[in-house]
């Protein structure tokens, strides 16, 4: 594949750790990685990558072990901070589901340091999403934890100034769900309790894994309003075979008697955890009518999509426009497309694509407005960025899309000295955003 080359594009690469409590204790270990400390996203790559049972019981019981002569301390955390990042509260986070938020600033000398776990002045346990939502009129962001003990799910949000609330816990959730990511419009905060579980007795007694697939179980939709104060505000809808794992957008319908939502739909989820080119998900449109509790959905794209992004300023807003992911297979991105989500008809609503070419593979793409602050710019006036690693050649580029463009154009791309892996989030953030940090 070829690519244009500019002189007008300057950038640096930096490759850092996040300096996580499980990563302190690993360089002091010779277990290996997995072994120190089972999280969430690890025990999801033990099954996909066709680890065997003996050995998701060796590490479930050498950590337990490790608990109990005190070698590791729980309270310190047990994530590694690499799922994901957010900015607000003019504070830079790296996040891990499993553990609380790290904190980190990039240095006058363009370097990343780890400042430290973040409770919010004690308001925060155990653990936070890895994606958080932020509202960008009214500055607040929303949140939640989920884990395999109850209350299976609790809900909260921070203020514009990045104060956290206290916590709404979900008792209605009565079964352990691998809850990873949550949609929010101007009313409501909306979850998906689907079949893939958790059980952590499993893990520990029993040798298993700590996720795994209740094919009996029947998806649900919850909603709950934004501010909520208690579990008693959430209303649950039944919705077979819906079983997300990533969320893109919603927002409020019928003057508020509607939720739509978009989101990448697993297909097939008893075969989901069995091996990753296995995994195949078709971006959903799906609508709630909270009057009657009629929800309907339909695809907007026959293809494999995953890590779908949208212009951040429309989250919680009507949005026409979704950048995804190609899967061939997942985690690999093959190429990335552009889909209008306008179109209420049942049809293929893909306007733009960009395919990498062979043996090239990237990332999840991220949509950077071109204007920001300009409250009359076009919603996709702006540019796709995204890394892409050519297996062939072992080359790996930072490539910036043009957003507007019927074939996403390659506007410039960068050449990296290192691969960033697949399958990870990432983040773009303004200038004069990290002169704050």
């Amino acid at each position: 594949m070829s690519y244009p080359t500019t002189s007008l594009l300057s950038m640096s690469f930096l490759l850092r750790h996040v300096k996580s409590y499980k990563d302190h204790s690993r360089l002091a270990s010779t277990v290996h990685t997995f072994v120190m400390a089972p999280t969430l996203s690890s025990s999801l790559v033990d099954l996909t990558t066709s680890l065997s049972l003996t050995a998701a019981a060796t590490s479930g019981a050498l950590f337990a072990i490790r608990i109990l002569s005190g070698e590791y301390n729980l309270a310190n955390g047990i994530g590694v901070a690499n799922t994901s990042l957010a900015f607000f509260g003019n504070r830079l986070y790296a996040l891990g589901e499993s553990d609380l938020p790290y904190s980190i600033r990039l240095t006058s000398t363009g370097d990343v340091q780890t400042l430290g776990r973040i409770d919010f002045d004690g308001k925060l346990v155990t653990s936070m999403t890895a994606h958080p939502k932020i509202d960008v009129e009214t500055g607040e962001i929303f949140a939640f934890r989920c884990g395999p003990v109850a209350p299976y799910l609790t809900y909260f949000y921070f203020d514009a100034k990045g104060n956290k609330k206290p916590d709404v816990p979900i008792f209605s959730m009565t079964r352990p769900s691998f809850t990873h990511d949550f949609a929010i419009t101007s009313k409501y905060a909306i979850f998906a309790d689907i079949q893939i579980g958790m059980n952590f007795m499993n893990m520990i007694i029993g040798g298993g894994s700590l996720v795994g697939v209740d094919s009996s179980k029947v998806p649900r939709i919850g909603v709950i309003p934004r501010y909520a104060k208690e579990d008693s505000e959430m209303r649950w809808f039944d919705v077979p075979g819906f079983n997300p794992m990533h969320a893109v957008n919603a927002w409020d319908e019928d003057d508020g008697n509607a939720i739509v939502m978009l989101a990448p739909n697993i297909l097939h989820v008893e075969h989901a955890l069995e091996r990753m080119e296995l995994i195949r998900a078709l971006v959903e449109k799906v609508r709630i009518d909270l009057r009657t509790g009629i929800v309907t959905r339909h695809p907007v794209s026959a293809r494999n999509l995953d890590f779908v992004v949208l212009n951040p300023s429309y989250v919680a807003k009507k949005n026409k426009y979704l950048y995804a992911g190609v899967g061939d297979p997942m985690p690999k991105i093959v190429g990335v497309v552009k889909l209008d989500v306008s179109n209420g008809e049942r049809q293929e609503h893909t306007v733009a694509n960009r395919m990498y070419g062979p043996g090239c593979f990237g990332g999840e793409p991220f949509f950077v407005a071109r204007e920001p602050e300009n409250p009359k710019a076009d919603e996709d006036d702006g540019y796709v960025v995204s890394y892409v690693h050519n297996e062939i050649t072992g080359e790996s580029r930072f490539l910036v899309m043009d957003a507007k463009s019927p074939t996403l154009d390659i506007v410039a791309a960068v050449k990296l000295p290192r691969r960033v892996p697949y399958g990870f989030h990432g983040l773009f953030v303004r200038e004069s955003d990290l002169n704050k940090l």
